[in-house]
């Protein structure tokens, strides 16, 4: 947000200015009509912004820089209009100049990073968790926990039928799935023990461990490991494997998982090639975070 309104503001002082650069030269019928066709007719349309934003696009794909005359023919506005714009991106360190030739240097991208930043966590993650299920064709989930469950803020699902009928908002139990461990790993001792003291521990499945000493074992190994795996504990035929999602300071802010049918995915495919992707996923939206 502060790179937007920096722009915004250096754009417009140089045009406001007592004796702004080329101000001189008024726009042409010919250059208005090239102008951004968003402005339309709204008087709260920036133009001068518009034309910013539409010049720093023009530059995807040209590594080697683009002169005056290239982005003018490139945009469709004037020569003048481009070097306003151009003379104001380097002024507020957005660009370089060698020679006659214009490179975006690497402040543009604080312009991403302040829509990442002001975006929520599902909004961010949906995306990393559509490229997971393209990856290993298995769907993908992030949650975060809610009093004593977890509850789904993001998924991405892939074209196979399961009969636990899971979407965005979903909430389960925290001690017989992934997810849930893995959020439970993140927890102080003494919460990890207070939550194991109140909570039903149903046998979900023949294979769900209700045994409290064992879970809270089990939650350690989580923690030391990075991982954790639910077989078969919350309905027969369903496996999952979990990781925490973490910012750059560590803090677990959710957890991020694959689920997928345990007769069609054996465990060691699971630790072999689908917790490396995870991992890497999660360090990947940890960073975006911040």
């Amino acid at each position: 947000m502060c790179a937007n309104i920096e722009l915004y503001l250096g754009i417009m002082s140089i045009e406001n200015s007592p004796k702004p650069i080329e101000s001189a030269t008024k726009p042409t019928d010919s250059e208005q009509a090239r102008e951004p066709a968003e402005s339309g007719s709204d008087p709260n349309f920036v133009l001068s912004l518009a034309r910013g934003l539409t010049i720093i696009e023009a530059f995807e794909g040209h590594k080697e820089g683009l002169s005056v005359a290239d982005l003018a023919r490139q945009t469709g506005l004037s020569r003048a209009a481009v070097r306003r714009v151009m003379i104001t991106l380097h002024s507020l360190g957005y660009a370089e100049l060698n020679g006659r030739v214009y490179r975006l240097k690497p402040r543009v991208l604080k312009l991403g990073f302040s829509y990442l930043s002001s975006a929520s966590l599902p909004g961010i993650a949906q995306p990393i968790l559509e490229q997971i299920t393209e990856q290993v064709h298995e769907s993908s989930s992030l949650s975060v926990m809610d009093g004593d469950q977890i509850v789904y803020v993001a998924r991405s699902t892939a074209k196979r039928v399961m009969s636990v009928g899971l979407s965005v908002g979903s909430r389960l139990p925290c001690y017989c799935t992934s997810m849930g461990r893995v959020l439970l790993s993140a927890l102080a001792k003494q919460e990890i023990e207070s939550y194991f003291d109140r909570a039903e521990l149903k046998a979900l499945t023949p294979k769900t461990i209700t045994d409290k000493a064992m879970l809270i074992e089990i939650i350690s190994q989580v923690r030391e490991q990075g991982f954790a795996l639910a077989d078969e504990e919350l309905e027969l035929g369903l496996r999952s494997l979990a990781v925490p999602l973490k910012t750059r300071n560590g803090e677990v802010v959710a957890a991020m998982n694959i689920g997928v049918h345990a007769a069609r995915v054996p465990l060691a495919e699971m630790l072999d090639r689908f917790l490396p992707i995870l991992k890497e996923s999660a360090r990947v939206l940890g960073q975006v975070l911040g």
